[in-house]
């Protein structure tokens, strides 16, 4: 019965035999071109994003040895982006909230072309660092904007799959680094140039998108419920949708939920505990891992022994073979699995991988043994946590503070990325390998016990998710 209404509300929002209220024919309209728009404008986005996160530790195994860097400067320069992201998600999180997510969307993409080229030339240490912050507060801003977008225009049974194919971007990124690293390698040319160039190619992308996006429409779904323009929101999305998503317009007043009521409810902190909580603690074992990854790998094959080219080659048999495939069962699988369910799925396997490294003896001194681990541990971050969090977080919050919610969620993500990449040198000269990854395995089991703190949001429409009708009926 209730698939037969759903079939029928699909019909009817989708094929123009009549109007529904707005929220409801974007949640059950059919997986359309519009959708693969909005993919593609959010997606190239966090594609630029993941470049130019990840190449930094592709290239600072170049600066380290031009600079004659510490361990603890090497971190700083790897972390630097990440607790800038803090910043800009916290920041622009908020602004979309408060402005709108068309205003912003294509400012943070200007900061991350201009962050990258301009860490192209850093003429010193200070200077890169400057530069890498710069970019890094248009990444994290990129984090709610995008997913919120995405999340806001999707339809109910395939959000998850839209929002996680945006995040999956960074798969591409992930692969484009090492690959940027070993053409340029390969070229014979000074190390000086090849890492500059590394850090500036990060803009080309970055600005290819900032036309692109400011073409993207407003969410509809922000127009009609927070400013009360419905008349535009409906015909926002008429026009977007090529006609599949035709809704009434509608009446009476819209009351939006203030920062304060948000803040201080005890669901929402929950909510807040559950998405920023478990995001942080993955990001500090995941961010640790990927970003000084070449790191990992030369030390396992052992230091001296094997040039760079071949360590970027098994860091990219890495990413290609278990990080990729990770990334896209996720984003078709989960709303099938459940968001939530994959989420508590990834924190379990990956965590198991994270102590065999620890705890097996003599694992980290065997290059196959390790990379197998190593790269199950990928798998399953990706299929897990890595992509559940981005999603999550933009879907259990109101749509009047769902980019804030995010990007504290993301911010908050980010201190434990930069955390887990600052520290990771320090902790790994301290510790050893396999006392980092016993950690960052405890870590793993903590943000289990988070998720449960969230509903599951798989295939319900994300205003009951949110909760968002029921807080402002009862204001």
């Amino acid at each position: 019965m209730l698939k037969r209404k759903g079939r029928q509300m699909a019909d009817l929002a989708s094929n123009g035999h009549g109007e529904v209220e707005l929220n409801q024919a974007l949640n059950e309209a059919k997986l359309s071109m519009f959708h693969l728009r909005a993919l593609v404008t959010a997606g190239l986005g966090f594609f630029t994003d993941a470049y130019d996160l990840f190449i930094i530790g592709t290239a600072t195994t170049l600066i380290k040895a031009q600079w004659h860097l510490s361990s603890a400067q090497t971190g700083l320069i790897n972390s630097t982006s990440l607790i800038a992201a803090f910043l800009g998600a916290f920041l622009f999180g908020r602004l979309a909230d408060v402005f709108g997510r068309k205003k912003i969307y294509g400012l943070e993409a200007s900061l991350m072309a201009v962050g990258a080229l301009a860490s192209a030339f850093a003429p010193g240490l200070i200077w890169l660092i400057a530069f890498r912050f710069i970019m890094g507060i248009g990444i994290g801003g990129d984090y709610p904007v995008s997913a919120v977008l995405m999340s806001e225009f999707a339809n109910r049974k395939d959000r998850g799959k839209l929002v996680g194919l945006v995040f999956s971007m960074q798969a591409l990124g992930l692969v484009l680094g090492p690959i940027v690293g070993l053409t340029l390698l390969s070229t014979g040319m000074s190390h000086d140039l090849a890492w500059r160039l590394m850090l500036g190619l990060g803009a080309v992308p970055a600005a290819s998108v900032i036309l692109l996006r400011r073409r993207m429409p407003e969410s509809p779904r922000y127009m009609a419920s927070v400013k009360g323009m419905g008349a535009e929101a409906a015909a926002a999305a008429l026009n977007y949708s090529g006609g599949v998503v035709k809704a009434k317009v509608a009446t009476g007043s819209t009351k939006r939920l203030s920062l304060g009521k948000f803040l201080s409810d005890p669901r929402y902190a929950l909510y807040l505990l559950g998405t920023a909580g478990s995001w942080f603690l993955f990001d500090y074992a995941y961010y640790g891992n990927s970003v000084s990854a070449p790191l990992i790998v030369k030390a396992v094959l052992g230091a001296g022994k094997h040039p760079l080219s071949q360590v970027l080659s098994l860091n990219l048999l890495i990413f290609t073979l278990a990080a990729v495939p990770g990334y896209l069962l996720a984003s078709f699988a989960m709303d099938r699995i459940g968001h939530r369910r994959l989420q508590l799925i990834g924190f379990v396997f990956m965590g198991l991988a994270f102590l065999a490294i620890g705890i097996v003896p003599g694992i980290t001194k065997e290059a196959v043994p390790f990379l197998l681990v190593f790269g199950i541990s990928y798998f399953f971050a990706e299929f897990g946590p890595n992509t559940t969090t981005f999603v999550l977080s933009a879907e259990v919050y109101p749509v009047s503070q769902r980019t804030t919610g995010h990007g504290i969620s993301a911010g908050v993500a980010k201190v434990g990325a930069f955390l887990g990449v600052f520290l990771f040198p320090i902790i790994t000269k301290a510790l050893g390998l396999a006392g980092v990854m016993t950690l960052v395995a405890g870590f793993s089991a903590l943000g289990f016990g988070l998720t449960l703190l969230l509903p599951e949001p798989a295939r319900r429409p994300i205003e009951e998710v949110s909760i968002e009708e029921e807080l402002i009926s009862a204001a």
